[in-house]
């Protein structure tokens, strides 16, 4: 079987690992029976207003609600209603929102139940903060969170305990309905507490372990949110806690579900797909090297796999931001990948986000070629600079080679696929690099 088109198959299995974790697909399996009492439904993240049309379309009785999206994501709804807000740094929609919302699922009933639509990017969207921390001071905490090379599972634990309504405290607020979380996992590991920040989930962080993180990188709070934290008061609400109600937690699209939707893609093409991981982590530049390594020793010597082949992984990388570039994580990994293959024959890349938009910016990733590097230097693009300056999107830009989705309306977290066809003791495996 002749070997696909590289370019082509990357977009391909990047579009199946999206389409997979659609909600249109994903919901309408994991809805509940209908309750005695009332059905009301909140959410949160980028693919909480596909989500809420979901089960507009596939509840056969009265309902009612609010969900909060990021700006450019809303979808039409009829009886829920869309809010959109900022993200990844949070606003005055949010938080408005976020108050709004634990309003209305006061004064329920033990028959009533309440539908928690939750998927990534709701950390920022669904924001309340405590007294001390105002809106200005949750924004300055947000960037230098993002800036600090800390993981997602660092920053939500702060993002945890310095606000009024996630780490269990939207579940608090429903009690005595019950709650029926759908979870669509952005995060590694596919833990609750990490998606949204755990809005109605209980969390067994604590706040000693928000203010480990904070000294860790020299990150600073007004005052009273530090007291806020060393008292205790900003504690999450843990398992057994008598304030939450009944809940019962469903993951209706995760990581590997896309990744071996874009697996099944790569078999059709007549490609051996091998996937490392749903869950890996570490600063971009430095996953990109060892994932360069991986793909050089399946060219150069048919392991682990034989080519032709594809590497798919995903997983959220972090980004230490130290230059003044346009930054993206998915692009930061591509351009290092790129500068430690050398431009291999036979090798091929895609990385991007599952949700559309890489870093801040409205691009979801980019593509690289055996010729990327030539291709730059001959428009007078020094590719280390640009990673020194974390500056993947210009880079990637400038070549044309940049990945544009528009909003996915899903986020399934990080997407990255190296195609390598290259024949290992042929021609290309017997280049020699200088």
């Amino acid at each position: 079987m002749k070997t696909p088109d590289p370019r082509t198959l990357l977009r391909a299995m990047f579009d199946a690992a999206i389409a997979a974790a659609q909600p249109a697909l994903c919901v309408p399996r994991h809805l509940p029976q209908p309750p005695n009492g009332r059905l009301v439904v909140v959410g949160a993240g980028k693919a909480s207003a596909a989500m809420a049309r979901a089960v507009e379309a596939h509840w056969p009785g009265a309902l009612s609600g609010l969900v909060v999206t990021r700006y450019g994501y809303a979808v039409p709804c009829e009886r829920i209603e869309i809010v959109e807000a900022a993200h990844p740094v949070p606003d005055a929609a949010g938080e408005a929102a976020a108050r709004r919302m634990l309003a209305l699922v006061q004064g329920l009933t033990p028959d009533d139940l309440v539908l928690c639509l939750i998927s990534g990017g709701g950390s920022s969207l669904l924001t309340l903060p405590p007294p001390g921390l105002g809106l200005a001071d949750k924004q300055a905490l947000n960037r230098a969170l993002l800036a600090s090379g800390a993981s997602i599972g660092e920053m939500n634990c702060v993002r945890r305990h310095l606000s009024l309504i996630k780490g269990g405290r939207l579940a608090a607020a429903c009690k005595p309905a019950r709650v029926l979380n759908l979870l669509l996992s952005d995060v590694p590991g596919d833990d609750p507490i990490d998606i949204a920040s755990g809005p109605t989930v209980p969390d067994p962080s604590t706040c000693a372990d928000a203010l480990d993180i904070l000294r860790r990188y020299g990150i600073e709070l007004p005052t009273q949110a530090r007291a806020w934290l060393e008292s205790g008061e900003g504690e999450s609400l843990k398992a057994g806690d008598p304030r939450l109600p009944e809940i019962d937690t469903r993951f209706i699209a995760t990581p590997q579900m896309a990744l071996e939707a874009a697996a099944a893609v790569a078999r059709d093409a007549g490609l051996k797909p091998c996937i490392l991981g749903d869950a890996i982590e570490g600063e971009a530049r430095d996953v990109a090297k060892t994932l360069a390594g991986i793909a050089l020793q399946v060219a150069r010597r048919g392991q682990p796999v034989p080519p032709p082949c594809v590497l798919l992984s995903g997983g959220e990388t972090t980004v230490t931001l130290r230059g003044k570039g346009r930054g993206g994580r998915n692009v930061e990994f591509l351009l290092s990948l790129g500068i430690a293959l050398d431009g291999e024959p036979g090798i091929h890349a895609l990385a991007g986000d599952t949700d559309g938009v890489d870093g801040q910016e409205e691009i979801a990733g980019a593509l690289l070629a055996p010729d990327t590097l030539a291709r730059a230097w001959a428009q007078g693009l020094q590719p280390r600079a640009r990673l020194d300056d974390n500056d993947g999107h210009g880079f990637f830009e400038a070549l044309g080679d940049s990945v544009v989705t528009g909003p996915t309306l899903t986020n399934v977290n990080d997407f990255r696929a190296i195609v390598i066809t290259a024949d290992p003791g042929g021609a290309d495996g017997a280049t020699q690099r200088n």
